[in-house]
């Protein structure tokens, strides 16, 4: 395909990587921290660091977009 494609201005906004997190999955000590919940959300960072973790998706693109991140969902 040789067919341009306009990506819009580059906002110079570092990306990072929102997804779900089985709270079974996490270590004893924060397990013990997350009340009922069965699901977090994590933000990573291109490199695959852990940012946070918060309790819904909506929180954690709102998180990402307040420190002038762009947030993108991962699987």
């Amino acid at each position: 395909m040789d067919t341009r494609y306009d990506f819009g201005e580059n906002t110079d906004r570092a990306i990072v990587y929102v997804r779900p997190v089985n709270v079974d999955d996490l270590p004893q000590d924060m397990r013990e921290q997350v009340r009922d919940l069965t699901k977090l959300y994590a933000v990573h960072n291109e490199e695959g660091e852990r940012l946070a973790l918060v309790e819904g998706r909506d929180l954690a693109f709102q998180l990402a977009r307040q420190n002038n991140m762009e947030p993108v969902t991962v699987h």
